[in-house]
């Protein structure tokens, strides 16, 4: 049985989800280190959160005309949407909350990424940053709609929304084994949300960076740290709709979810520095030609199975 409610849950779930998301920069940074040819030392893993006090005494970049209110509201959507991701994620038997609609709740909050990501692109009124907004937007067209069908497939098999209710529906069998599609188009919206390797087209380099190209100081600092917030919540949620939850021999249920979560986070983090960046347009295609017709096959496999039962 999921437990909610509980008050130290409140403070454990976000400071769980930093932690998680300093080990995937960490694990981004050793990977980075051995692809340049130079030696993995503990320096090489630490070198990013060591420009964190630098990032923080910088001074903001002011722009002419930029509407500074929509920058600022878009940069802070970003890690606090990814925050806020992570109440309805169990971790072992407890979550911060379990509503009877936790699914709806996380896909919401990840849609709210589209709205910060837009006005960090628009509100510095700069052409570079507007692009990588459009850009954004454009991605999302093409990775949402398989995403949602996915996360379907899901709440079909547990006939529930409620995060909790999937996770034990899965104690037979667990949802990755006959929900493959699902699980491996979940993982690329997982990339798609955080706009991260294969899906960093809207801060790309041939655009100096799109949406982070006029953002600096503590700003940039946000946004960056969204971007590996929101990887290690959509890692962390994979456990509850595909793994089984907690669910393990010898190890309490805590233990199961942190071992599947740095599973699942150090794929996805091999994936961000192994896949090329994809052009939004190729990615439209792929998804609405292939993505979505295999989602929708995914998702009426789980509905035959309950309707024959």
């Amino acid at each position: 049985m999921l437990e909610a409610g509980a008050w130290w849950t409140v403070l454990a779930a976000p400071v769980l989800l930093l932690v998680l998301a300093v080990l995937a920069v960490a694990g981004h940074a050793v990977l980075e280190t051995r692809d340049a040819g130079r030696p993995v030392t503990p320096y090489a893993a630490a070198r990013p959160l060591l420009g964190v006090p630098r990032e923080l005494l910088a001074q903001p970049r002011r722009l002419p005309a930029a509407d500074r209110l929509l920058w600022r509201t878009g940069v802070v959507i970003v890690p606090v949407s990814a925050v806020l991701s992570t109440l309805v994620i169990p971790f072992g038997n407890v979550a911060v909350a379990d509503p009877s609609v936790g699914l709806v709740w996380f896909n919401a909050m990840e849609v709210l990424t589209w709205a910060g990501l837009w006005l960090a692109g628009w509100g510095p009124n700069a052409a570079l940053s507007l692009v990588g907004g459009y850009r954004f937007l454009a991605q999302g067209l093409a990775y949402e709609l398989p995403l949602m069908f996915a996360l379907i497939s899901t709440a079909t098999g547990a006939q529930s929304l409620r995060v909790g209710d999937i996770a034990a529906a899965q104690h037979g069998l667990w949802y990755v084994v006959w929900m493959p599609v699902a699980f491996l188009v979940y993982l690329s919206g997982v990339l798609a949300f955080s706009f991260l390797g294969p899906f960093a087209y809207p801060a790309g380099r041939d655009i100096a960076g799109g949406v982070l190209s006029e953002i600096s100081g503590p700003d940039r600092l946000l946004l960056r740290a969204g971007r590996w917030l929101w990887l290690a919540a959509g890692a962390a949620m994979a456990v509850p709709l595909f793994l089984g939850a907690g669910v393990g021999p010898w190890l309490p249920a805590w233990a199961w979810s942190l071992v599947k979560t740095l599973l699942v986070l150090a794929v996805l983090v091999v994936a961000v520095r192994r896949l090329p960046v994809l052009r939004a347009d190729r990615y439209v295609e792929l998804a609405w030609v292939v993505l979505v017709p295999l989602t929708i096959v995914q998702a009426l496999v789980p509905a035959v199975v309950v309707l024959s039962r």
